[in-house]
């Protein structure tokens, strides 16, 4: 690295705007954590399942499942943390909603992967093509 190449990463580590731009990467990590770990459970996904066919109330989440009430607002508390749930209190009753947005957020990020594997796949396909009448070498186990 020479003297300017230097100098231009100084200035770029010491640019006001980075702490900003990590904080944001870190947050962005931290509710993908969270998206993750709370599909992470069976009960959960039901949940989430359910929720996508639309609003419902605790005891209607609860039916199904072969668990307490207090487990099952265990694992609402879980969803609502990471944000692909929110709740309301309407007298006695607690109705619980699914938030896409947040759902999509952990979908971009799947897709993202999804979509850099196939780009590597399709390259590795195209080489393995380009090289399909070559010999192989004698050290090979083909």
């Amino acid at each position: 690295m020479g003297e300017n190449d230097a100098d231009s990463l100084r200035r770029d580590l010491t640019d006001p705007i980075l702490p900003t731009i990590l904080k944001h990467m870190l947050n962005n990590y931290i509710a993908l954590d969270l998206i993750f770990h709370a599909l992470a459970d069976p009960a959960r996904r039901a949940m989430v399942e359910r929720l996508s066919h639309g609003p419902a109330s605790v005891s209607e989440l609860a039916e199904p499942l072969a668990m307490s009430l207090p487990a099952v607002i265990q694992h609402l508390q879980v969803l609502e943390a990471s944000g692909l749930v929110r709740s309301e209190k309407v007298g006695r009753v607690r109705t619980c909603r699914i938030e896409p947005t947040v759902l999509s957020t952990a979908e971009q990020w799947i897709t993202e992967r999804r979509t850099n594997w196939e780009r590597h796949l399709d390259r590795l396909g195209d080489y393995l093509a380009e090289h399909a009448d070559e010999e192989p070498d004698e050290g090979s186990l083909s």
